[in-house]
């Protein structure tokens, strides 16, 4: 073959997977036309798993063109949403269609259709191929659909119960004190979204294997422990989740990857070793009649037993089960899948969460007083270990508040729909549409957030007092009359326009042990402190602040969640009110 001959069949291939592409294009086009709503076309596909490898590097590229400010630039790229707040959506309507060689995607932002959708789970199912990586230790709640689902959310739904929200209390005041006592010795602090990761993972590993940790910073150099090794070996896992949904938990045992690849292997291998630890300790003390712990571990394996049907029968092993002979319980590889995927959505949601919210407070110190005010009214003198979770947590409502508005314009996870094999017929205000199957539903949550139909013409802004409201109501106590704080509830936004933890029955079960979390860190960190930006040359307190909401809304972006990409460029100083 001559080399002529040899560069065209180098050429065909690329040419040949272009071509195929735009007539994929073409055909996904002339199927969303007939739906009857503003259409956005895009030649690389979301999901296209090379495009996601590259498309932050190559999309500043094209904006720096002449013509490089079309849809492609504004669309074609993971989380152009955030960027683009509810701009789509007011120039196109509450439903537009992206269309792309691989599948259209139907994004919605309607409070009212967005409530049927979520409230329809047979018709919009929860498009299980984008959620693969979650399965790296076992079938769970979050990768499983139809009757297997409701066996797993049956249990799964029975850990997260009010004893273990009482132990996630303690542990993260615990937490937050000893988090306070590194950032309160040292005179700047960018290690801030680092720290809270360390917080959260040591509340999972409280709450989900009742095994606790002092806090020690991320600046700090770890004991070669095994308590360490099982936190490096989830830390690992967590932060490389893309990496073994591509290439396969087994395939990075090859011995000619990358030695980082092998590591991360060598992770799942140990964090797997731990939880059969934890798993046949648990038999043990079941066996034995000792009382029962409220870590999740505990409960899950109880609760699968108990629902198995006999006092005395435990879940069964992979290899044994049968859905026909075992329907109710779950097995082994279940609990593993359950437990990881409990750790998977509790981390780092939680942890870029608190991040924001800290680095937002430092450039609001009017909301830090307005909290502090509750936190004082409320805990008042009493020693972190006295306050309570039954005594202290319902009460403390503008800590609640700082999180719901900190999720509603910071939301971490997106949701995504299908409609599956079928086509399905859904309104939207006063039209009805027929959605085509294997369509992409996307409820636009940052947009729906975002909404001035919803939240008012200070949609952008964060505000964390528009979610509360004076005056006494149905729950209100007795001494609530004469005290302003004890009067304030938190306010209901309009059903279906925050959809932070998802809605219907597929909504988020940890949704409490989240807000107990932060809640519980807020008056750790807030009752007798405030925290501030830095300056930088030249600067005054006004200007810091500026500066710091700037880096917020600019430098954010998707890596596996919306976090800030440069965290520690916002260093901050802690200081005693």
């Amino acid at each position: 073959m001559s080399n002529h001959q040899l560069l065209l069949s180098f050429l065909f291939l690329p040419a040949a997977w272009i071509l195929y592409g735009w007539y994929c294009l073409l055909l996904n086009y002339l199927v969303a036309r007939k739906i009857g709503v503003p259409l956005v076309i895009l030649p690389i596909s979301h999901e296209n798993p090379l495009w996601m490898i590259v498309d932050k590097t190559f999309i500043p590229l094209f904006k720096s063109l002449p013509f490089g400010s079309g849809t492609f630039t504004r669309y074609n790229w993971r989380g152009w949403e955030f960027e683009d707040k509810n701009k789509s959506h007011l120039e196109l309507g509450d439903v537009f269609i992206a269309v792309t060689p691989g599948k259209n995607w139907l994004y919605l932002c309607n409070a009212e259709a967005l409530l049927d959708v979520f409230h329809r789970r047979a018709d919009f199912s929860r498009p299980l191929e984008l959620l693969e990586m979650l399965n790296v230790f076992g079938p769970n709640l979050g990768t499983t659909e139809g009757q297997q689902w409701q066996r797993h959310r049956k249990i799964t739904a029975s850990c997260f119960n009010e004893q273990n929200n009482d132990l996630v209390w303690a542990e993260t005041v615990r937490q937050a004190r000893g988090m306070l006592q590194y950032w309160s010795s040292t005179d700047s602090v960018r290690s801030t979204a680092e720290d809270t990761r360390v917080l959260s993972l040591h509340v999972l590993s409280s709450a989900g294997f009742g095994k606790s940790y002092p806090f020690e910073s991320s600046t700090a150099a770890s004991a070669a422990t095994n308590s360490a090794s099982y936190k490096q070996s989830l830390q690992l896992i967590l932060d490389n989740c893309i990496l073994l949904m591509v290439v396969g938990q087994k395939n990075l045992s090859k011995s000619w990857l990358p030695n980082k690849w092998k590591r991360i292997y060598q992770a799942t291998l140990t964090f797997k070793q731990y939880m059969t630890e934890i798993y046949e300790e648990e038999k043990r003390s079941m066996l034995q009649g000792k009382p029962e712990s409220n870590n999740l571990m505990t409960s899950l394996v109880r609760a699968s037993r108990d629902m198995a049907g006999a006092e005395n029968e435990e879940p069964r092993m992979k290899d044994s089960y049968s859905t026909m002979n075992n329907p109710a319980g779950l097995t082994e590889t279940e609990i593993y899948g359950n437990i990881f995927v409990f750790n998977f959505a509790g981390h780092d949601t939680t942890a870029h969460t608190l991040a924001y919210a800290i680095v937002i407070l430092a450039a609001h110190p009017e909301v830090q007083d307005w909290i502090a005010e509750e936190l004082q009214s409320v805990l008042g003198d009493q020693k972190p270990e006295d306050w309570s979770y039954n005594g202290s947590f319902p009460r403390l409502k503008r800590c609640l508040a700082v999180l719901l508005e900190t999720v509603r314009l910071y939301t971490p996870v997106p949701v995504a729909k299908s409609t599956g094999k079928q086509p399905r017929t859904l309104t939207v205000g006063d039209k009805t549409i027929t959605i085509p199957a294997h369509t992409m539903v996307i409820p636009s949550h940052i947009a729906l957030h975002t909404h001035p139909r919803y939240w008012g013409p200070d949609c952008l802004s964060w505000r964390p007092s528009r979610w509360i409201s004076a005056g006494v109501n149905a729950n209100s106590s007795a001494g609530a009359i004469n005290n302003p704080l004890a009067s304030e509830h938190v306010k209901a936004p309009h059903k279906g326009s925050f959809i932070a933890w998802s809605e219907g029955a597929r909504n988020c079960p940890g949704k409490k042990f989240a807000q107990v979390e932060f809640v519980a860190v807020m008056a750790g960190l807030f009752r007798e402190w405030r925290v501030e930006p830095r300056l930088e040359r030249g600067e005054d307190e006004r200007m810091a602040r500026k500066r710091v909401m700037r880096l917020v809304e600019s430098e954010s972006g998707h890596v596996l969640l919306l976090q800030m990409l440069h965290p520690e460029k916002a260093a901050l100083a802690w200081r005693r009110r």
